[in-house]
């Protein structure tokens, strides 16, 4: 017998379960690093070129830095170093992303009541133990990024002859040189970024209404100059570090490199060097990045919830016997209620590029 249609309407939609949330961060926050950063990544090595050395910088420097490069070396060596990059910003990004959802949820931030006075110090918790996570899990990649953009193409012909010349030259101790630099430095930058980002989100919604992928891409531009500014005396340290084995520098603590960087180069000409590169190169980066993120996150969503509803009226006007004919996989053992939530990315994959699955009509990506 078919479900009452008035009484099915009145159902509540059941919460998308733990293990879909995470794996929909997970991509959406993979695509949106890689897109970020293949973006800017010229400009990214241009920037950690005249971080690590005591060239003087300059914007009019670092665009002649571009132009020389693409002259003499082709177009295409602004981007050495990039597999490298994507090597490292996919699972960082998603790591990122996927971590800031959870701590989201354990500190219970999704849930809070509207005036909190703890309410911002959570978003800044939360941001922060997200980037610590994420670059935890990722940092060798970002310390062989680093070597790759600023050696010849002699010294690293790919990223894995990267992690073997250092694992044989320097240790495995090596892979993580100014680790200590990048979490301290990731407290301040993951924590104000997603902190700013999560505050001027909630000011457009009670003063628009609604949010979009501009208002999203403004936002995230704004939270990412207010984290690199915070954390970016940090952010040369640890390059000086990382790169220290091909400069021939040596730099053994986060107290002795800022020390000699400020005797030798100044604070403002050394210690935030490259800074203004990063006023142009950061808030795109970081704005596409959280705009993209959310433009995927609620799309996936979206079908996810279409689907769900889609299989729960399939599954009760078909018998359970046919369902691996339709879907072509064995009978679970239990495909209803949470187990059923669980498998809806498998459904997401399959129906994802079919047209005649209609978009819900509610907007469920603006929560």
């Amino acid at each position: 017998m078919a479900p009452d249609p008035k009484s099915s309407a009145a159902e509540p939609v059941k919460e998308l379960s733990n293990l879909t949330i995470v794996l929909t961060s997970l991509l959406a926050g993979a695509s949106a690093g890689a897109l970020a950063k293949s973006a800017i990544a010229p400009l990214d090595r241009t920037k950690i070129t005249f971080q690590i050395g005591n060239k003087k910088y300059s914007t009019k420097a670092a665009f002649r830095f571009i132009i020389a490069s693409w002259k003499n070396e082709g177009l295409l060596s602004l981007w050495r170093g990039n597999s490298a990059t994507m090597a490292r910003i996919i699972p960082h990004a998603a790591i990122q992303f996927t971590a800031h959802e959870q701590w989201k949820r354990v500190l219970g931030i999704d849930t809070e009541i509207k005036g909190n006075p703890h309410a911002a110090k959570k978003k800044f918790l939360a941001g922060s133990l997200a980037g610590l996570t994420s670059q935890s899990l990722t940092y060798p990649l970002d310390l062989a990024r680093a070597r790759m953009a600023v050696a010849d193409k002699d010294v690293y012909n790919s990223l894995i002859q990267v992690f073997v010349k250092i694992f044989k030259q320097e240790g495995v101790a090596a892979f993580y040189k100014g680790y200590w630099a990048t979490v301290l430095g990731v407290i301040p930058y993951a924590g104000v970024s997603f902190c700013t980002y999560g505050t001027l989100q909630k000011f457009v919604e009670s003063k628009y209404g609604s949010k979009n992928t501009g208002t999203n891409l403004v936002c995230g531009a704004v939270a990412g100059a207010f984290g690199q500014t915070s954390s970016y005396p940090l952010d040369i340290v640890r390059r000086r570090m990382q790169t220290s084995a091909i400069t021939g520098r040596s730099y053994t603590t986060i107290t002795q490199t800022l020390v000699t960087i400020y005797r030798e180069e100044g604070f403002v000409h050394g210690l935030y060097k490259g800074l203004s590169m990063n006023w142009i190169k950061g808030p795109i980066a970081v704005g596409i990045s959280f705009a993209t993120y959310d433009h995927i996150k609620e799309y996936l969503s979206q079908k996810n919830e279409t689907i769900r509803r889609e299989n729960e009226l399939r599954m009760s006007k078909t018998p359970k016997s046919d369902l691996s004919c339709e879907f072509g996989f064995e009978e679970p053992s239990r495909l209803d209620n949470a187990d059923s939530e669980d498998v809806l990315l498998v459904f997401l994959i399959m129906d994802y590029y079919k047209d005649e699955i209609r978009q819900p009509k509610g907007t469920r990506g603006n929560q």
